[in-house]
């Protein structure tokens, strides 16, 4: 076998392929094998039929044509080595030539992925807000933490703010009552603003018996996005109260004696979150600030795969679920879909950048993947996808998409080492420190990265 390569562009190349026919043999054998399984021929039992016989029957060109596709990936394989190219997705192959009995030759083009220089990132600087945990902020987390202790009374009064009344509903759209548009004994928290627009105001004021009618737009049903007349009746009125905020109510909500011991806590659970967020920050900013560093040209098939399954998945399943299509989301989000269009080729563009520059950064700085680092990932995705570990490490093995787990851990050790290179600073001016917990560190690093890259994966195929 004879290649060459010639590069189009820095991110796509053509390998020119000529295969002397002699070496299709076992091609060809596996051919006649193959077609010899799947013919009956008067005379002869099955899958002992001549060659001769195959070629009179069925065409020589049937039996060629078999071969071919069966020996393709291979050479084409042997080509992408020899070339010393790392391909990207599939490659458009084109057979130039098919002499029986002389040669087989044919070109494929395929994207790779690009060479970059990734420059020295050590001055990179990025600002992140401050960790500020203000008393009014545990106040609110405490009162949070009250309203779920919270208890209900019947009262005889008009409703008001905070009162949970029950109600019964019936909707109309033109004078007709809607088939899914009756509901009787809904618990409803006034001002939580859980139900329909327009419902505070309606039962405001009114008292167990009460009724009024108004008009709101439908959020979803048979009739989503219209508006009806909306009748709502109240049938009891409930009071909330609060318990007292003081040690009882602590040892009544908490493992803690006093309410001083709880706000503490409070306050701790909440630095705790800042930080985290904090650190979140760091990691997003400077990879925003790496990725400005490196200049990466951009594979036109890889970006518009990319584009489509981010689309995909978007119409597929996010909106799928929610019951919504294309033309319904861009209404509810302002956007046209020229606009929606641009975003997700921004973001696609963005991803893949990612992953070029920090698959590149792993392989300057020899970063492995540990098995502790690996189940620690896996655990993590378990849990998101609401799937036990044990189902999902199977999901995974059977979908062949390790490799993609390891990919992504890599990615976050790889930004992991910027961040740690980089001065964060925070809001007030003070120097933050990243680097409590490393194994914390590169798992955060890791959800920061897919953050960005999204749901399609950078894949390399031979």
């Amino acid at each position: 076998m004879k290649s060459a390569v010639e590069t189009l562009n820095p991110t796509r190349v053509r390998l020119t392929v000529e295969v002397p026919f002699e070496e299709l043999k076992d091609s060809l054998d596996a051919a006649y094998k193959k077609i010899n399984q799947q013919v009956t021929v008067k005379g002869f039992r099955k899958g002992k039929i001549p060659a001769r016989v195959i070629d009179q029957r069925f065409g020589r060109g049937a039996v060629l044509e078999e071969a071919v596709n069966d020996a393709l990936p291979k050479f084409y394989t042997e080509a992408v080595n020899e070339a010393e190219v790392n391909p990207l997705g599939q490659p458009e192959v084109d057979i130039t030539e098919l002499k029986d009995g002389e040669l087989l030759a044919f070109t494929a083009e395929v994207d790779i992925r690009p060479t970059l220089e990734i420059p020295d990132y050590s001055g990179i600087e990025v600002t992140v807000d401050a960790v500020e945990v203000t008393d009014e902020d545990v106040e609110k987390s405490v009162e949070q933490l009250r309203e779920r202790f919270a208890s209900t009374s019947a009262v005889e009064r008009a409703a008001q703010d905070g009162d949970v009344v029950t109600i019964d509903l019936e909707a109309k759209v033109e004078g007709e009552v809607l088939p899914d548009g009756v509901a009787s004994d809904v618990s409803y928290t006034i001002g939580s603003g859980e139900l329909l627009d327009g419902i505070d105001e309606a039962v405001k004021g009114l008292e167990a018996g009460g009724e009024a009618t108004f008009t709101s737009q439908l959020k979803g049903g048979s009739a989503e996005g219209k508006d009806a007349e909306v009748t709502v009746k109240v049938t009891t009125v409930s009071a909330r109260e609060l318990p007292e905020l003081d040690d009882e109510f602590a040892q009544m909500a908490s493992e803690f004696d006093t309410l001083d011991e709880l706000k503490a806590d409070s306050r701790k659970r909440l630095e705790n979150m800042k930080q985290f967020d904090q650190a979140t920050q760091a990691q997003e900013r400077v990879l925003d600030e790496l990725l400005k560093l490196v200049e990466v040209p951009m594979p036109e098939k890889l970006l518009e795969d990319e584009i489509n399954t981010r689309k995909h998945n978007l119409e597929h399943h996010q909106l799928g679920q929610m019951g919504l299509d294309l033309a319904k989301y861009l209404e509810i989000q302002g956007k046209t879909e020229e606009e929606f269009l641009a975003e997700t080729k921004e973001q696609a563009e963005k991803g893949i950048k990612t992953q070029f520059i920090l698959d590149e950064l792993v392989n300057k700085e020899k970063l492995d993947v540990s098995r502790e680092e690996l189940t620690e990932h896996l655990f993590r995705r378990a849990a998101s996808s609401g799937m036990s570990p044990d189902q999902f490490a199977q999901a995974v093995a059977e979908g062949g998409q390790v490799p993609m787990l390891v990919g992504e851990v890599a990615r976050g050790k790889a930004l992991a080492v910027v961040v740690e290179a980089a001065k964060v600073v925070d809001s007030n001016g003070e120097v933050v420190d990243l680097s409590d917990d490393d194994e914390d560190e590169v798992e955060a690093a890791a959800e920061a990265v897919e953050a960005v890259t999204g749901e399609a994966e950078v894949s390399e195929d031979k």
